[in-house]
């Protein structure tokens, strides 16, 4: 009497283990093919993004620097905006280093984690970023969790304003007088 009663429960593990590993084999090759269709997508992103760089560089290099558009606002005065055009060679010679357009890290007190907060949040640009309030700002960093608490954005949107205008130099001895990013 005592070995049916060992044997029921054997037996049900046996089955539970069998079928486990059948079950999962099925997910495992689910996922194995999702990973295979996402690397594939972000390699062709990658390379159309590559394209669209090289697009881009062409377009700029064929304007010949700045582009000037004429707008007529809602009142009818006229306005003129100028785009402004990085020069690399120029920040780099300030900075001693190469900075590329819309790296958030030159600016004070933000890093490679910070500056990816703030892109998946939607804010991509040196021009955006300067454009942002303060107070969006510590909502990206609360949102991210504790330990982006201690940042203080006081003065990342000036400093994207002027890495946006081209004024490396001003960016550069504003820094000087920073302290992680604050005003000391």
């Amino acid at each position: 009497m005592s070995i049916p009663c060992i044997l029921i429960p054997l037996l049900v593990g046996l089955i539970s283990v069998v079928l486990g590993y059948f079950f999962g084999k099925i997910g495992n090759n689910n996922s194995k093919e999702e990973l295979i269709s996402l690397r594939d997508d972000l390699n062709n992103y990658k390379r159309m993004n590559s394209q669209l760089r090289l697009d881009l560089e062409k377009m700029r290099n064929q304007q010949g620097g700045k582009e000037n558009r004429i707008e007529v606002n809602s009142e009818s005065t006229l306005s003129i905006e100028t785009n402004l055009v990085f020069d690399a060679s120029y920040a780099k010679m300030i900075f001693g280093k190469k900075i590329n357009e819309n790296d958030f890290k030159v600016i004070e007190g933000i890093g490679p984690k910070i500056e990816e907060l703030f892109k998946t949040s939607g804010i991509l640009t040196w021009k955006a970023l300067s454009e942002t309030s303060v107070d969006r700002c510590k909502e990206i960093l609360t949102k991210a969790g504790d330990r982006f608490q201690f940042h203080d954005p006081g003065t990342w949107p000036r400093q994207a304003k002027l890495a946006f205008e081209g004024k490396w130099d001003e960016l550069k001895e504003w820094q000087n007088t920073l302290e992680g990013g604050r005003e000391k």
